[in-house]
Order: structure tokens, then sequence, then C-alpha cells
């Protein structure tokens, strides 16, 4: 009886210490996608926790430089999550996949050009080089943006299952980033259709004003999107009359990086959205 009694003390110490650590990455995901530091009691708020659950949460983040607190006593990200975040960069084989394939890109273009992933309703570059020429994307790599106005953040949207895509709508707050940003719902989701249409995916000057930015996504061997390529350049470079020749550079690029990855070649769909 005793013994049994022991087991499900394990067990609920067990879930307790589960429970914490969910707690722990929510308050995580929060400050990550808060523009600004939060207090305590935005957070406790926030979260639904007690403040002195929040502040125990927070102490324990602070500690292991997981977040720091700024002049004023408020709460943000630290920099060794930074500093994960390159190692982890570091060791994905896709970024290193990629790199011959988007120098290519570069050459054939003469545009910066971007390897991306999605993360909840925001897109990660994991990758990104330069042309030699003059004015250049001031981007950098670990660097994050929402996905209603990036090129590569509707190439991935585009192409993923429609409950998938669904989940990451409910997400999108629709930041307005210049008056070209889409602003709605039904409004991305018209371009959603477009792009799987014509195959590839357009910010324009959406993201950024003078700006425009062309994307592909990187298909599995389910034909599911992994990631997403973007050239970039300035509206006056990439015209509306040049996309459709950047496009098939891109297409070349991505199924060149799904073969060496080791997909079976999947970019049909892409290939015949293109064609059409």
């Amino acid at each position: 009886m005793e013994q049994g009694i022991g087991l499900r003390d394990a067990a609920t110490q067990g879930t307790y210490k589960v429970q914490a650590l969910d707690r722990a990455f929510a308050v995580l995901d929060l400050l990550g996608e808060s523009e600004t530091p939060l207090g305590l009691a935005q957070v406790a708020a926030s979260l639904q926790l007690h403040k002195s659950t929040a502040h125990r949460f927070l102490m324990v983040l602070e500690r292991h430089r997981m977040v720091e607190r700024t002049a004023n006593g408020k709460f943000r990200l630290g920099l060794r999550l930074f500093d994960f975040g390159n190692r982890a960069i570091e060791q994905y084989d896709l970024r290193d996949r990629a790199q011959p394939h988007l120098r290519r890109l570069v050459a054939e273009t003469e545009e910066t050009a971007h390897l991306a992933l999605l993360e909840a309703a925001r897109v990660i570059y994991i990758d990104k080089i330069e042309p030699t020429r003059a004015v250049r994307m001031i981007t950098r790599i670990g660097a994050s943006n929402p996905v209603h106005c990036t090129s590569v953040g509707k190439a991935i949207l585009a192409f993923l299952p429609p409950e998938r895509s669904a989940e990451i709508l409910r997400r999108v707050r629709f930041e307005r980033m210049t008056t070209r940003t889409i602003a709605s719902m039904e409004a991305l989701r018209t371009e959603l259709d477009k792009t799987r249409r014509r195959g590839y995916a357009v910010d324009d000057e959406e993201l950024e004003e003078g700006l425009r930015c062309i994307a592909v996504p990187v298909l599995d061997a389910q034909r599911l999107p992994v990631a997403a390529v973007s050239v970039s350049g300035p509206s006056f470079r990439v015209t509306a009359q040049k996309l459709p020749a950047i496009a098939n550079h891109l297409l070349q690029c991505v199924r060149g990086i799904a073969a060496d990855m080791g997909y079976v070649p999947t970019s049909r769909g892409v290939r015949s959205a293109l064609s059409a």
C-alpha cells in the first residue's frame, strides 16, 4: 500500500514538472511575441498565473539568462537564447545543403537570397547570401518577420495542408508594416490562393517600402513545405516584369535543395503552377 502511494506521488510530481516546463515555455513564447518588454503583472495576467508563480518562473529563467530585466524592471528575452538559436542554425543540415544552390541563385539573379523557416505565425531567416552590387538588404540571420507580409511566409502557408494553414492563420495579427501590407484575413486568403495558382509568392513592398521579394517553397517527400527560398531587391530592379523569370530560377534552386536533402523530387506541384 505504501508502495502504491509512493508511485502515485511520483506520478503527480512528474506531472507537475511537465506543467512547470510548459509554463516556462509559455513565458518565453509570450516575451518573444511581444514587441516591448513586459512587466510582472502583464506576464501573470496574460498567462493567467498568480503573480508569485509568474515571478518564480521569471527568476529561474533570468538565472539561466533565458530572460533579462530592463532598467525599469520589465522582462525581455535573454541573449542566451540568441546563442542557442545560432548554434541550432549552424547545426541545421538544410542550411548547409542549401548554400551552394543559394549562391548559384544569387549569381543568376544578382539579388539577395534568403532561406527561411516557419515558426508559429512568423518566419525565421536561417541563411542570407548577398550579391556584390550596391543596394543590399538590411536583414540578418536569426531575425524574424510576420508571416502575412513576407514572400517566404506566404509561400510556405499556401502549400501547407488546409488544417495546418488554418491553425497558423488564426494567430496572424495583421500588423501594418507599410501602406501595402495585407490587413485582413480575406485579403490574405485571396493572396494565398493566387500563390498556389502561380506557384510563387510575392511581397510587393508589404514589409518594407521600396522592397520587392518573390519566394518558392522547398517541398519534402510528402510534397509539404519545410522552408522557402526568396529573392529580394529594390523594386526598381525586381520589377513585376522580371518576376516569372526569377521564379524559374527559384524553382531550379529549391529542386536542387530538395534533391540534396534526399527528398524524392516533389516540386511537380509548384512547377505545374508556374507553367499554368
